[in-house]
């Protein structure tokens, strides 16, 4: 029997949708690979086959964790499992939960949508010893996913990961996965019902971590697209001046006002934009599906500018600095992803405050907060990444756009308290530490060509790139491992002058990503500089 014909047996609607393709490549595309528990865990395309997110792909994953769950962890076990807005996301979530409860395994279940944060900071909270996601966060409609957390709310890092990867990938006859019903699993305690008693325990955490109360007529137009950031971000700017979208303000899994519901691309924040210009308001906050990332405009000289997420993250490391610098521990530490700007570690090096770096990915600034409250190398104070993601404290150990929202909002509120913006603050920045040019140039390479175009590519640059891309000075293959991160396909090419590029495959997209990060006099030359840069890239991948 083929992967195709058992597929038909599973039940009448995955035979009725996969009898209905009739495109070949869209047949292979479904059936070619499993999809890659990685990471990060499962993302994908919704729909049947093995190479899509739905039920009995979340079963497996599900499955193969609570082996894992039962093989290493002794005693009495427990899962918090949450989802976000997306189609299929609470159907997702309540399968995982019937699949633990089958294999004796407790669940803290929500009762209804939550941000990833909400969920990191749940495992903690109620004991357990994994968590569960349902989110493809700021992924087009099309995607679901599943993320899985470790006993400390931390993603799991690859160590941990291949080893559940393992009892996943063992997992076979995913169509006849034991699943229990979660009506009778209520009734036997092993599943319990969570929500507004942990959310608030979240937000009191989340208050603690403000550093600005003064008042100001300060005004903000909000956008939660569709998403879960509407209760939680509204609660914690309650005393704020704060106008929600209306049109994107309720869960939506279509997230039809948008093309792809990503505050990193301006086309997401247009209604709030055009809200913000009849409502002239100072900035605009939004927040993506499953409210881990936030992305930020600002009315300047008439208009509004959008930053960039490494701008908001130096302004916000600036900013919790210098409210924090009286009461800093000596062993303070600021931690970002090796392809964030340098332009934070040059603030928080004035403030004497050491930049740690980590591999991409937020699940290695949590890490690092885990390491660091076991052996007190260093004191966690802020983490973020290029990608609009920021935690501070150590209440989450994900990045979280609630307490990043609330920040945001005070520091729009201290600047605009001295007549400025977050521009003019920004431009301070500049011209005390000097012009950063940063950005992201991303190459979308779908299916099983677009995968050996990727592999491709990053052979090339791996054998000869540092030869032929003048200026560079050193190349780092995060590959072979540097330092004492873990190997991972990543490419840096460090110039003389400091400026640098990074190349790495996206871990849950099939999209190739380039960062730039050019050290200039002033952004024309930055850009200027870029663009040559990028033009003898492409030259070489493509």
């Amino acid at each position: 029997m083929t992967d195709y014909e058992y597929w038909l047996t599973f039940d009448e609607q995955t035979k009725n949708e996969l009898e209905s393709i009739t495109d070949k490549a869209e047949l292979d595309d479904r059936f070619y690979k499993n999809l890659e528990f990685g990471t990060g865990g499962l993302r994908g395309i919704m729909g049947a086959g093995p190479n899509r997110m739905n039920r009995y792909t979340v079963a497996k994953a599900t499955k193969g964790l609570a082996d894992y769950l039962n093989n290493t962890v002794k005693g009495e076990k427990s899962v918090a499992v949450a989802y976000d807005s997306r189609n299929n996301s609470a159907d997702f979530a309540r399968a995982a939960a019937g699949v633990l409860c089958k294999a004796g395994i407790k669940v803290y279940l929500f009762d209804s949508l939550m941000p990833t944060p909400v969920l990191s900071f749940a495992v903690r909270y109620h004991s357990c010893c994994a968590g569960i996601v349902i989110t493809a966060s700021h992924n087009p409609k099309e995607y679901n996913g599943y993320k899985v957390y470790d006993s400390k709310g931390c993603q799991l890092v690859p160590k941990y990961a291949d080893e559940v990867i393992k009892y996943v990938n063992a997992v076979d006859d995913i169509g006849n996965i034991p699943c229990e019903s979660l009506e009778s699993a209520e009734k036997e305690g092993k599943l319990v019902r969570i929500g507004e008693e942990t959310l608030n325990a979240f937000l009191s955490e989340v208050k603690k971590q403000s550093v600005y109360s003064e008042k100001s007529d300060l005004k903000i137009v909000y956008t939660p697209l569709h998403g879960t950031g509407r209760i939680p971000v509204t609660r914690i700017l309650a005393d704020k001046n704060v106008s929600v979208v209306r049109e994107q303000e309720m869960p939506d899994g279509d997230f039809s006002t948008v093309r792809s519901p990503n505050p990193e691309e301006k086309d997401a924040l247009t209604l709030a934009l055009s809200q913000a210009e009849r409502e002239n308001a100072d900035i605009v906050i939004g927040t993506d599906p499953d409210c881990d990332r936030v992305g930020v405009g600002v009315r300047h000289n008439g208009g509004y500018v959008l930053l960039t997420g490494n701008q908001t993250g130096a302004l916000l490391v600036d900013f919790v600095l210098k409210f924090k610098k009286d009461s800093l521990p000596k062993n303070a530490a600021v931690v970002k992803t090796i392809v964030t700007s340098g332009l934070g570690s040059a603030i928080a090096e004035k403030y004497g405050v050491e930049t740690v770096q980590t591999l991409t990915g937020f699940k290695y600034i949590g890490e690092k907060i885990c390491l660091w409250e076991d052996n007190g190398e260093h004191t966690f104070i802020f983490g973020y990444e290029e990608s609009y993601g920021y935690l501070a404290g150590t209440h989450a150990r994900d990045k979280d756009a609630v307490s990043a929202s609330m920040l945001i909002a005070e520091m729009a509120a201290y600047y605009k308290n001295q007549g400025m913006t977050l521009v003019d603050a920004l431009n301070g920045i500049y011209s005390e530490f000097g012009y950063y040019f940063d950005c992201l140039e991303t190459f979308v390479l779908k299916g099983r060509e677009g995968a050996e175009k990727i592999r491709s590519a990053m052979e090339t640059l791996r054998n000869g790139g540092a030869e032929l891309i003048d200026g560079v000075e050193t190349v780092e293959d995060y590959s072979k491992g540097i330092g004492d991160l873990p190997k991972e396909n990543v490419l840096r090419f460090v110039f003389d002058d400091g400026s640098w590029l990074a190349v790495r495959p996206s871990g849950t997209e099939p999209k190739l990503k380039i960062y730039f990060s050019v050290k200039g006099e002033n952004r024309e030359e930055s850009e200027k500089r870029k663009q040559a840069i990028q033009a003898k890239l492409t030259e070489l991948i493509f």
